[in-house]
């Protein structure tokens, strides 16, 4: 908290303004933007409430990647695809996009 203060205090003082401190165990924050998600790993996570406001308060190691409306699609992926439905490369990627990116549905999809 604030360096030569001693924690009790910190708290009795915390206490008198009306100012509720909670530690949340979290595995994993994600903030999500219009375009990237935040995510934080080994967060510290604490939840104050003061007079009704409430805010939380996030430390940890952060990455940030880029959102994507279209799933990635690898050329491994289309070839698994075409090698277990006999489909045209075109076909094939076009089932695992069809599919939101999951092989075993774009597989599925094209053997129907």
């Amino acid at each position: 908290m604030i360096p030569g203060i001693n924690p009790r205090d910190m708290a009795k003082a915390m206490k008198r303004l009306g100012i509720k401190q909670e530690e949340i165990e979290a595995l994993e924050v994600i903030i999500r933007t219009a375009d990237k998600e935040i995510v934080i790993a080994n967060p510290q996570v604490s939840r104050v409430n003061m007079m009704g406001q409430e805010t939380f308060q996030v430390s940890g190691i952060i990455d940030e990647r880029p959102l994507s409306s279209e799933p990635e699609i690898s050329e491994d992926d289309i070839k698994t695809v075409m090698d277990q439905t006999g489909a045209s490369e075109k076909e094939a990627k076009h089932a695992i996009e069809k599919n939101d990116g999951d092989l075993a549905r774009a597989i599925m999809y094209l053997k129907e």
